[in-house]
């Protein structure tokens, strides 16, 4: 299996990477230098220290010297202590306090005055009143009072510290927020996973072979620079999505053993406009110190649009600032440097052409969907830690899934083997691999009950696509009819080539057509009516029409020009004249009119065929290719090799 994409190290940090050796530690300096700690300091502890001398005055009140008398003489006091002039003294009962306040007092303190020459010893002996050596009111000592007064300057100094630490790494205030940010830590692979290299690529050979002068180089640039010769800055990777774009770069960077810093485009935009420049600036400093390197950038059509008239405000600007730097970045690039940059897009149509042009990507590279060879491999390096049945026959499952990429394959082998331990087997076997085929390509199965009526219609609406497939010749093969609920569907007829096709004849899309107008001439032909089960079949059918009457010159009205842009997500008709769109149009309606008489005349003369596959179909809700040719009384054709 592929090796996990690395994790970021920090969530500001845009980019992973990989191979790169760790920098040293950064020096942090104390905002506002240790004088300043220390004079803030002194400040915290000379407050605490007034703070605490104002609450470590006792409560307890200063009585007159009569009124202490008083309560001597009443035998209310239980003990004192004296230390020179001054008395404390504890009550047995409270008292109201004197002077009229509010509240009691069990304890006071009191001074006795010099001219006093009263027998109070004798008082306090006769009313049992005990004299102690120890202060009745107890006060904390210097020691305590020392360590509560430090407390809260270490507080502020731990704080300080901490603070200082969050704002020299840059994950914290304004610094952070801007984009203005300490060189990231780089993210190591784990301890013992190996990096990924071109074993684990399969499929795409040639793709390799032009991704092998970028290794190459990385191994041995002096050997280039003594011929002279200069290294592409860039590498576009095109491809549909699933191609294994995102693998071949990291397999690259890890063939030639070079650190590999990947990110994806929109992880660069942020609302404030200069972020994504900052970013980009400080991910390409990051790489030159560590090169020779790789920076990968996936999905760059986020940023690198074709730049057009008329600002916008926010993410506009900083889109297009993100790519001007970027640009500037691939400028500044020399051969000495050996920093390479791969990208990765699956709309290179829609690519600024500054970024294309000799100098930026110098090279693009197109990867395509792998052919029957390339499947079987790429299920090979996916099945490697899969225990597998005796009875799997990878070259069978390659045969039927044209058109699969690396991507879906590996799911492919992923839900076989989430099926294998649902049936508590230990091994993969060939029935899990279809029925992980069958929930890829047809959908989940739905626990729908549908009424009887509804169900044999659904059967001979898949009975008409899967006859009409059978009888038009150079037609895909049927594979599996079925009126199981799947997905959004009520049933499901799959029909796959033998071989990869690449180009396509016009007879073979009228084929196509027919064979998705079949369940609807089905239900016309039997029922007399037509339901909304059509919808998904008639939306592929229009989309074929399009492209023979307005993009593939299949229309001698229309003529051998292209009308309706590739690009569907441009307005439709912003490429030819009103006339020429209502041309199309019409041929449009032509070629699907004559495609759905076709339908019908065929399922009326083969009517009986329609029927016996219908009621096989009913009886056993599922055909397999073979079931349901002969349940047709339909020869099946030898198979392509």
């Amino acid at each position: 299996m592929a090796n996990p994409v690395p994790p970021r190290d920090r969530t500001d940090q845009p980019w992973r990477s990989e191979g790169a050796p760790p920098p040293p530690p950064a020096k942090r300096k104390m905002p506002g230098g240790w004088g300043g700690l220390i004079l803030t300091a002194l400040v915290v502890y000379l407050i605490a220290n007034l703070v605490l001398s104002f609450f470590n005055r006792g409560d307890e009140p200063t009585i007159s010297y009569t009124e202490f008398s008083k309560q001597v003489s009443s035998g209310n006091v239980t003990k004192i202590y004296s230390k020179g002039d001054a008395i404390q003294g504890e009550l047995k009962n409270k008292q109201p306090l004197p002077n009229g306040d509010k509240g009691d007092y069990g304890k006071f303190v009191t001074q006795r005055p010099a001219f006093a020459d009263d027998d109070l010893w004798a008082q306090l002996t006769k009313q049992n009143v005990t004299v102690t050596a120890e202060p009745v009111v107890q006060e904390r000592s210097f020691l305590a009072n020392l360590l509560i007064s430090l407390a809260p300057m270490l507080l502020l100094v731990a704080l300080w510290i901490f603070i200082a630490r969050r704002m020299s790494s840059g994950m914290g205030g304004a610094g952070g927020m801007l984009g203005r940010k300490a060189p990231p830590k780089p993210v190591e692979l784990e301890a013992g996973v190996k990096r990924t290299t071109f074993a684990d690529v399969a499929g795409i050979d040639e793709v390799e072979g032009e991704l092998n002068d970028v290794v190459d180089f990385l191994k041995n640039p002096q050997a280039y620079r003594e011929m002279g010769a200069k290294m592409p800055r860039g590498v576009l990777l095109a491809g549909p999505p699933g191609t294994g774009k995102t693998l071949l770069a990291r397999a690259v960077a890890g063939e030639a053993g070079v650190p590999f810093f990947s990110a994806s485009a929109s992880e660069f935009i942020e609302m404030i406009v200069g972020v994504g420049a900052s970013r980009v600036r400080e991910l390409f400093a990051e790489a030159r110190k560590v090169a020779p390197a790789i920076i990968f950038i996936d999905e760059i059509d986020t940023i690198g649009r074709a730049r057009g008239g008329g600002s916008g405000m926010g993410g506009h600007d900083e889109r297009e600032q993100t790519l001007n730097q970027i640009l500037t970045e691939m400028d500044g690039f020399t051969g000495s440097e050996g920093v390479i940059v791969l990208a990765a897009t699956n709309r290179a149509d829609v690519l600024d052409p500054a970024l294309t042009r000799p100098g930026r990507f110098d090279r693009i590279v197109h990867v395509n969907p792998p052919d029957r060879g390339g499947r079987e491999a790429i299920l090979r390096i996916h099945t490697r830690e899969i225990p597998l049945a005796k009875d799997v026959d990878l070259e069978h499952v390659a045969r039927t899934t044209p058109g699969m990429t690396g991507a879906e394959l590996a799911n492919l082998a992923n839900e076989a083997a989430l099926l294998a331990v649902k049936r508590d087997q230990r091994a993969v076997t060939r029935s899990d691999l279809s029925d992980a085929l069958e929930k890829v390509q047809l959908g989940a199965e739905r626990p729908l009950v549908m009424p009887a009526d509804e169900r044999r219609r659904t059967a001979y609406h898949e009975s008409g696509h899967a006859l009409l497939g059978m009888l038009q010749p150079g037609a895909d093969p049927v594979r599996k009819i079925t009126i199981v609920p799947r997905g959004r569907a009520l049933g499901v007829t799959l029909s796959t080539p033998d071989s990869d096709k690449y180009a396509y004849t016009e007879d073979y899309l009228r084929g196509r057509i027919i064979g998705a107008l079949g369940g609807m001439a089905a239900e016309q032909v039997v029922f007399g009516v037509v339901t909304t089960g059509a919808e998904s079949d008639l939306e592929q059918v229009t989309n074929i029409a399009r492209g023979m009457a307005g993009r593939w010159g299949m229309s001698e009205r229309v003529g051998r020009l292209t009308a309706i842009p590739s690009d569907a997500q441009q307005a439709y008709g912003l490429s030819a004249a009103p006339a020429t769109l209502d041309t199309v149009d019409a041929e449009m309606r032509r070629i699907v009119d004559e495609c759905y008489e076709s339908a019908v005349r065929q399922l009326r003369e083969h009517r009986d065929k329609l029927d016996a596959l219908a009621a096989a179909l009913l009886e056993n809700e599922t055909l397999e290719e073979a079931a349901a040719y002969r349940a047709a009384g339909i020869t099946r054709a030898a198979r392509e090799d």
